[in-house]
């Protein structure tokens, strides 16, 4: 019996994956590295939009942060001294009003089990030991195919075992780099348009926008290419997804919210120039001033 707590995730994952790769198989041959790269894509995509309630859950979050901001200033200036009363109540705010100021990285940790049975999964095929729904069958179908000639079992670190190790090594390298530019660019994007310079959480924000980049490049080294793929597709969709997001439904007091005000004058304008004109004049009508008429010399006396 095992005692992975994980191997039920890993039979589910590892089932996805060859339904979708079924799917795949009837367009790109089942051998090759379009059939299983696009299931490995499909899978990401199905991934995210069964984690849509927890992203709508994390941008609700993060607008009551900016909500109650004063209240959390008060707290901190009238309890300054009293570090333990200042945590009792900033908990009791968060409480009160439904904030959880870790919402930001739930979307991550939902995904990290799932990551981890498709690492598994894929490691499983790098060594000919199927896992999960796996047969021997499907496991050499994998292991034959290759994304720009490099396999999605090759890993940076294992590239010499591969048909073909200068096209690992450079597959590895480019997805790693990929993946290391769109975390920091979905985080740079959170910060620099979605976030008030007052928000509590923006110098942990700015922490993360440093942390996460450095953290892929390091273990990325590891992960086969498959995973690699996966990892960079779910960055992808999580910058998409933020940008439409920030555009159409930004924090209050943010630089997307202004952009935003601005778009609805701008169009506000233009359907209707005529009211945009009466209600806001000119420049040069705001400083105009009518100058006085000179009296006949009989009314002044």
């Amino acid at each position: 019996m095992s005692l992975n707590p994980l191997v039920w995730l890993e039979t589910l994952v590892s089932w996805v994956l060859i339904s979708f790769h079924s799917f795949t198989s009837s367009v790109f041959a089942p051998d090759g590295g379009w059939a299983w790269g696009l299931a490995i894509v499909l899978l990401v995509i199905l991934i995210r939009i069964l984690l849509i309630p927890l992203f709508v859950k994390q941008i609700k979050s993060q607008r009551n942060l900016q909500i109650i901001q004063p209240q959390v200033k008060e707290i901190q200036k009238k309890y300054a001294g009293d570090r333990e009363r200042q945590s009792q109540e900033l908990m009791k705010l968060y409480k009160d009003t439904g904030t959880n100021p870790l919402s930001s990285c739930l979307p991550i940790l939902a995904q990290a089990p799932i990551f981890y049975a498709l690492f598994v999964v894929l490691q499983g095929i790098a060594m000919s030991q199927p896992k999960g729904v796996l047969t021997d069958e499907l496991i050499e179908s994998a292991r034959n195919a290759t994304i720009l000639r490099a396999p999605i079992y090759g890993t940076f670190t294992n590239r010499g075992e591969t048909v073909d190790p200068t096209a690992t090594f450079w597959v590895t390298l480019i997805l790693i780099m990929l993946m290391t530019l769109t975390s920091f660019l979905t985080q740079r994007q959170l910060i620099v348009k979605n976030t008030a310079p007052d928000n509590p959480m923006v110098q942990q924000q700015k922490i993360l926008l440093y942390v996460f980049p450095v953290i892929f490049a390091v273990t990325g080294i590891n992960f086969p290419i498959g995973v690699l793929l996966y990892w960079f597709t779910t960055n992808l969709w999580t910058m998409g997804q933020q940008f439409y997001v920030i555009r159409n439904s930004p924090q209050p007091g943010t630089p997307a919210w202004d952009a935003l005000e601005a778009r609805k004058a701008a169009r506000k304008r233009k359907k209707n120039p005529e009211a945009a004109t009466e209600i806001e004049p000119t420049p040069e009508a705001k400083v105009t001033r009518q100058q006085p008429k000179k009296k006949p010399k009989k009314k002044r006396n």
